[in-house]
């Protein structure tokens, strides 16, 4: 609630009348009478009631004072229905969510295959040239369309591509962006009596654009152009993968290519289990956010009478209403392993992998695109 400054006035009231009779007796040994002077005590009695009988009236202040600090503060700077629906929206089709139907072409390639495309996809935009870059991109954006269903390659596709968007103009105007005041240290060849330098014949300009006192040069563009399109191959490639792939066929493939490791003392057991747990334990984190976001929505709570401080506090509450209860799964998943006989040896504890590993055309099929596309990075790198 609002603290306002109290207004406090003294306000005088009239008192009730006071009477007052002076009535003295002579002492023994006197023998006249004291009479007192009435008119000096009536005067006095006046002020006395004029200055003591008084009374305090508060009154809430609501004008602007010292105190009324609570007006200044921002109010409806965002709308926090509007966050919460944007949080539960968002998570309605997490990202390492598998997708069992419809049943496509890449969920029968091997897990493998598929760490290895994405390995290839983390390292390939850094050593390839802008053509390269932006053709790795079309290229998820068209297989994401052909693989995932609609609502969630377009829930996909619009947020990777709109944080891919903002990453490439800030950096591409802010790398190289304002224009270095230098001056140069020779005088200009027309004062020494030399011929001007020609211009390029073939057309060349380190200044791609100018918006301003902004510019986007060849290196911003380069800088860009990497940053950005490394981010959409990270995202979306990471996506294309764990929708299609189950977690125990992701931790199978990668103890198949960290099993050499065990050699020189990798402890590849309990980075195996870890990766599964953390699979698993990442769609409830996203169920969690998904479903106290939409509590808070559905009581419908009115904002606008809701001040700063009270908004703040609402989404205090929301962050540790999901903590609270990730550490209670958290303590239901350890509960439930000790359970199955988990006493901490990563080793001694079996995990039930699927034993289906055969190479089918799908397979040779991923693996030949692979290899061309590295082969054409290759090329273009020494072509530009």
């Amino acid at each position: 609630m609002a603290l306002f400054p109290l207004t406090c006035q003294i306000l005088s009231l009239p008192s009730p009348p006071f009477h007052h009779t002076s009535k003295t007796q002579s002492p023994p040994f006197l023998n006249h009478q004291f009479t007192p002077d009435t008119s000096k005590h009536r005067l006095q009695f006046s002020l006395h009631r004029t200055l003591l009988k008084t009374q305090i009236r508060c009154a809430a202040d609501t004008g602007s004072g010292s105190r009324n600090w609570e007006k200044w503060l921002p109010k409806n700077v965002f709308s926090a229905d509007k966050v919460l629906r944007l949080i539960a929206g968002a998570t309605s089709s997490p990202i390492c969510q598998f997708i069992s139907s419809p049943t496509t072409f890449l969920h029968t390639v091997d897990p493998r295959i598929k760490l290895a495309w994405l390995l290839a996809l983390v390292l390939l935009p850094a050593r390839s040239n802008i053509l390269m870059r932006f053709g790795l991109v079309i290229y998820l954006a068209v297989l994401s369309v052909w693989v995932l269903p609609k609502e969630v390659w377009m829930d996909q596709l619009g947020r990777v591509s709109l944080l891919s968007g903002i990453l490439f103009i800030m950096l591409g105007l802010g790398t190289d962006g304002a224009p270095p005041l230098v001056q140069l240290r020779s005088p200009p060849p027309a004062l020494i009596g030399l011929p001007n330098i020609p211009a390029s014949l073939e057309g060349y300009s380190y200044v791609v654009m100018k918006l301003g006192p902004l510019q986007l040069t060849r290196k911003g563009l380069s800088v860009a152009s990497t940053s950005a399109c490394l981010t959409f191959t990270v995202f979306q490639s990471a996506s294309l993968c764990l929708t299609t792939t189950t977690s125990e066929q992701l931790a199978n493939a990668l103890q198949w290519f960290m099993l050499p490791l065990t050699k020189i003392g990798v402890p590849v057991a309990e980075v195996i289990l870890t990766l599964l747990l953390s699979l698993r334990f990442i769609n409830l984190v996203f169920d969690e956010v998904r479903n106290v976001a939409l509590g808070i929505v559905s009581r419908r709570i009115n904002w606008q009478q809701l001040t700063f401080m009270e908004t703040i506090d609402v989404f205090f509450m929301y962050i540790r209403r999901i903590f609270k209860n990730i550490f209670s799964h958290a303590e239901q998943i350890s509960q439930a392993m000790i359970v199955r006989g988990f006493r901490g040896d990563s080793n001694a504890h079996k995990i039930y992998f699927s034993s289906d590993s055969s190479i089918g055309m799908p397979d040779i099929l991923s693996l030949l695109c692979l290899v061309g596309l590295i082969g054409a990075t290759s090329v273009s790198k020494y072509m530009c």
